[in-house]
C-alpha cells in the first residue's frame, strides 16, 4: 500500500524533468494505454460513486486507517536510512493512532504535532545508491521502475496487508485501499497537461528523486501546497 502515495503525488507536481530515462516508451505508452482504458472504464466511475456516496468523515476515517498501517514501514526505513529520530517519531504515531485513534481511524497524532513522513524500501535503496533504473509501466499497477519494484513487496509486507491469512480479508483491504485512493486522485486530475504519458512519467521521476532525498533537492511552492492539500484531506 505505500505506493498509493505515489500516484496521490504523481499527479499534484509539474514535470520539470528535461531528460527521462525512458529506453522502453513504445512498450509503455502501450501498457499505459491499457492501464488508462481500464482506469476509465472501471476504477474511475466506482471511484466517483464512492467520492459521492460516502459521507467524508468516512473516508477521512479510511484514509487514515492505510495510514496508520504504513506507519511501521515507515518507521523501519526510517531507521535504515539513519534517520532514528524520524523513526521514533513515526513509530509513536503507529502507537498513538493506532490506541486512541481507534486503529487509526482517528489521526490523533498529527494533533499532538507529530508529523506525518511517507517512506518506502524503494526509497532506501536510493538513499544507499542504488540507481533508479529505466521507467517503466506495469500493467495495472501504473508507473513504477526496476528499484521501485524490488522495493515494493517489502514495504507492502511491513504494512501488514500481506500478513493476514484469509484470502477475502486480504483482498477486500486490499481493494478497499485501491479505492480509497483513486477516489482521492479525483481531485487533482484536472492539474494533468498535454501529453498524459509525458506528464505522469516526469511527474512520478520527479517524486521520486524528491523523496529520496527528503525534498532537499527541490524547493517548490507548487509542491508544497499540494502536500498542504492532500494532508488536509486526512485530518478529521
Amino acid at each position: 500500500m505505500k505506493y498509493k502515495k505515489i500516484f496521490i503525488l504523481i499527479l499534484s507536481l509539474k514535470p520539470l524533468l528535461a531528460f527521462s530515462n525512458d529506453p522502453f516508451e513504445e512498450i509503455n505508452r502501450g501498457i499505459y494505454s491499457f492501464n488508462d482504458s481500464v482506469d476509465q472504464n472501471f476504477a474511475k466511475p466506482i471511484a466517483e460513486f464512492y467520492d459521492e456516496t460516502i459521507p467524508l468523515p468516512i473516508q477521512i476515517g479510511v484514509s487514515n486507517f492505510f495510514n496508520n498501517l504504513e506507519e511501521i514501514d515507515n518507521s523501519l526505513n526510517q531507521l535504515l536510512q539513519g534517520k532514528p529520530g524520524k523513526a521514533l517519531n513515526d513509530f509513536s504515531r503507529f502507537c498513538i493512532n493506532t490506541t486512541i485513534g481507534l486503529v487509526g481511524l482517528f489521526d490523533v497524532a498529527s494533533k499532538m504535532g507529530l508529523e506525518r513522513h511517507d517512506e518506502d524500501f524503494g526509497q532506501t535503496l536510493g538513499t544507499w545508491g542504488v540507481p533508479s533504473g529505466p521507467y517503466l509501466v506495469i500493467p495495472f499497477y501504473g508507473p513504477s521502475s526496476p528499484r521501485d519494484l524490488v522495493g515494493a513487496p517489502i514495504s507492502s509486507v511491513l504494512t501488514g496487508t500481506l500478513s493476514i491469512e484469509r484470502d477475502d480479508a486480504r483482498l477486500g483491504l486490499t481493494a478497499l485501499d485501491a479505492l480509497e485512493t483513486r477516489a482521492r486522485l479525483l481531485d487533482v486530475e484536472s492539474l494533468i497537461v498535454g501529453d498524459k504519458y509525458i506528464f505522469i512519467r516526469d511527474s512520478y521521476l520527479q517524486v521520486t528523486e524528491f523523496e529520496v532525498e527528503d525534498g532537499e533537492l527541490t524547493e517548490d511552492d507548487f509542491v508544497d501546497d499540494m502536500e498542504d492539500f492532500l494532508l488536509e484531506d486526512e485530518d478529521l
